[in-house]
């Protein structure tokens, strides 16, 4: 009776502390600007998918933590996510790097036109020295990398196809970040500065005529509604930005190494598929613009030739003149064959 009673008491304590243990499973916040709702083609944002990847990484883990996604600027704003994440108030962000270069304006190497040539040499460029640069900023400022991700992106308009620069003049245009904005201003167009979550509106009430964001971007804000021709990254894309998974280093100290090992873990599991799916969503892009009749078009070596060298002129000589290093890291990028 005794050998029975102990242990049902052993059962029942083990229960009791099982339960326990996951009632007080550590949860993590992670935000992001894109919608957490499945698109008209039945799939997710590309981003919000990683960060879903990484939530379910951690859960079949089951190291202890919970991760609880906020999509769609539900938590934060998408500029605002950065702060946050420096002093431990938000755990992890799917983050577009440029949008913190007014606290660090080396970031804004990572859109600057032209400096990433495919998703091929996006992944050179990951292991670069520029890169490495951008990482010791990254982290000396509180965060830490998850995955790297590399989106690229293109142009939309509501009056005519973006190919020359000559295109967009007299046009009013949302860039993404600064070197975006200095190169279209210096073509001649009127510059908006919004997130990519604002865009839509933007084109819809004429705020706007024109934008460029990344074409996972322009599929999950569902921009082909508003504007008459796209331009597609195809074989000249001018447009390449680090939107990685970000998260506070705050935060990730907090837990104990099986934890932390986990995360990392998940976190390349979510970079390596992104990996596998970039290409795919400039492809995805060209055939949600044609289902809902917007003309493509595309930009031929001259037209690239003629961008960069206005960049060079604007973008470039800016940012090498006044962020620190700044010429270091264009000549670090520019090495990357």
């Amino acid at each position: 009776m005794n050998i029975k009673k102990t242990f049902i008491y052993a059962l029942t304590t083990v229960f009791l502390f099982t339960a326990v243990g996951e009632s007080f499973a550590k949860t993590l916040k992670a935000s992001h600007q894109w919608p957490g709702t499945k698109r008209k083609d039945g799939k997710f944002d590309v981003r919000h998918e990683m960060v879903q990847i990484i939530a379910d990484e951690i859960k079949k883990a089951n190291v202890g933590i919970d991760i609880r996604i906020y999509p769609a600027k539900s938590l934060y704003k998408p500029k605002e996510q950065w702060k946050p994440m420096t002093t431990g108030q938000l755990d992890i962000s799917a983050f577009p790097l440029a949008y913190a270069a007014k606290f660090h304006p080396e970031f804004d190497i990572t859109l600057m036109p032209g400096m990433v040539k495919n998703h091929k040499h996006a992944l050179r460029v990951n292991k670069s020295p520029m890169m490495k640069e951008i990482r010791k900023i990254i982290n000396d400022a509180g965060v830490i990398v998850l995955s790297d991700a590399w989106l690229a992106g293109g142009f939309v308009s509501k009056k005519n196809c973006i190919t020359s620069p000559d295109t967009v003049k007299g046009q009013v245009f949302r860039a993404a970040g600064k070197a975006f904005n200095q190169m279209l201003a210096a073509a001649g167009a009127g510059i908006q500065k919004m997130p990519s979550s604002e865009i839509y509106n933007g084109l819809q009430t004429g705020v706007l005529t024109g934008a460029n964001t990344s074409s996972g971007s322009f599929v999950s804000y569902r921009i082909y509604e508003q504007v008459k021709c796209a331009t597609p990254p195809g074989k000249f894309g001018l447009w390449f930005m680090y939107e990685p998974i970000l998260m506070s280093k705050k935060s990730f100290d907090s837990l104990n190494k099986k934890q932390q090992k986990a995360l990392m873990a998940a976190g390349k599991v979510a970079e390596k598929y992104m990996t596998k799916e970039a290409a795919g969503l400039d492809t995805t892009m060209e055939k949600a613009y044609k289902k809902n009749g917007v003309k493509l078009a595309y930009m031929t070596q001259k037209d690239f030739d003629a961008w960069l060298a206005i960049a060079k002129k604007s973008s470039y000589k800016n940012f090498a003149e006044k962020v620190p290093g700044g010429q270091k890291l264009i000549d670090q990028a520019l090495a990357v064959k």
